[in-house]
């Protein structure tokens, strides 16, 4: 989308350059990194760049209005709600395709979202990597919203996590987070903002209160910064000595009802240019599109892209057996956006939201994704290159 930053770019680019990077990616924390690192950032013009915050603002919009409080409360599976729900989330992740528009614009088209914090400590580390070992990046760009730098960005975000608590009184909860493909976030969370990586396993409860050990002793748990998905919390069944559902004195910080309230559960409420046709299964009646070949069906209750059908049939959507529990979405073509040097990568943007809980949260930072496959993950990558986890820098807006 810069055509000649794009070009300097890649002109200078180098294997050596790209193994000093990932190198230092991968002994930069106590944890590395255990997924693909593209080439390459991705490099937003400044009317893509608008365009995704004019997008961004558009959905927050429509979720801070009373008519989605009302959408969202069949949100949660029944026997799932926890308690002391927060009246805001503290964090928001939007994912968009980049796609063209009849005229050849880039436009971006919402693929999900959900109530829930992502790898976004990662992403600063990341950002300031690829600027060590790329000084192709421009100096005047940046990944960040709102005139934030890095440091702004990281107060942003402790502020989020951590609230008036302490650090030691915080924890970044987890089902054996040293196990988890996404811990190389943990410990930049920790190096960062001192918010440490704490197993489920590990919290000790006393009456309404948590603990954590500690040195031979017990640390009184106040807040928790939540990264629990409930998919995985009820299919691995973690021996643990509290429930999410108990009465606890805590504060949460990503309250763990906004996981279900801000999801795919929200998709069809939303109504805009960045948001492609979704119905509830549940709500088609004999409505069912003629050209089911441009739609998938996916499942409410997955994570990481499970159960998705990317070729519905009209006998699988009669065969559905919980139909309000299944969407059915209009599919996007992704753009090829970014030139490299053995084909075009098409990508998609997730922007990061982080806030005190006290209103929607507020848009900070983005991570990018790239890929040259049918679909975005490994699979549909292996043995391809200029692919994988990335930044996006733009001109300050």
């Amino acid at each position: 989308m810069i055509p000649a930053l794009r070009q300097r770019y890649n002109a200078a680019f180098t294997a050596p350059r790209y193994a000093a990077f990932t190198a230092e990616l991968k002994t930069a924390m106590y944890w590395p990194v255990d997924f693909r690192v593209a080439e390459s950032p991705l490099f937003l013009d400044e009317a893509t760049t608008r365009e995704l915050v004019k997008a961004a603002d558009d959905i927050v919009r429509q979720l801070a209005t009373p008519a989605f409080r009302q959408h969202a409360m069949t949100a949660i599976p029944t026997g799932l709600t926890v308690p002391e729900e927060t009246e805001w989330p503290h964090f928001l992740a939007v994912d968009f395709a980049l796609c063209h528009d009849a005229s050849g614009r880039v436009l971006p088209q919402l693929i999900e979202l959900q109530g829930f914090p992502t790898v976004a400590c990662w992403q600063a580390l990341l950002a300031q990597t690829y600027r060590k070992h790329f000084p192709e990046i421009p100096t005047d760009f940046t990944p960040y919203f709102g005139g934030l730098e890095q440091e702004g960005y990281l107060n942003d975000l402790r502020h989020a996590m951590l609230g008036e608590c302490l650090p030691e009184n915080t924890v970044l909860l987890e089902i054996t987070p040293a196990e988890q493909k996404t811990r190389i976030d943990f410990a930049c969370t920790h190096s960062y903002l001192n918010v440490r990586p704490m197993c489920v396993t590990k919290v000790i409860k006393r009456g309404r209160q948590l603990f954590y050990p500690s040195g031979g002793r017990e640390v009184r748990i106040e807040r928790i910064f939540n990264r629990v998905i409930f998919d995985e919390l009820l299919r691995k069944k973690p021996p643990m000595k509290f429930s999410f559902f108990d009465d606890l004195d805590v504060q949460w910080a990503g309250h763990p009802n906004w996981y279900f309230r801000i999801s795919k559960h929200t998709l069809p409420f939303l109504k805009s240019p960045y948001v492609p046709d979704c119905r509830f299964v549940s709500e088609l009646g004999g409505n069912i599109p003629a050209d089911l070949e441009n739609y998938v069906l996916k499942p409410l209750y997955s994570f990481a892209g499970l159960g998705v059908d990317i070729a519905p049939t009209r006998e699988k959507i009669a065969a559905v057996a919980k139909p309000a529990e299944w969407l059915l979405q209009r599919k996007v073509t992704y753009a090829p956006v970014m030139e490299t040097p053995d084909g075009p990568a098409k990508a998609e943007i997730r922007l990061i939201f982080a806030g005190d809980g006290t209103g929607m949260p507020k848009l900070l930072n983005q991570l990018v994704r790239l890929t040259k496959g049918a679909m975005h993950g490994v699979d549909f990558n292996k043995g391809r290159t200029w692919v994988g986890a990335s930044a996006g820098f733009h001109p300050a807006i």
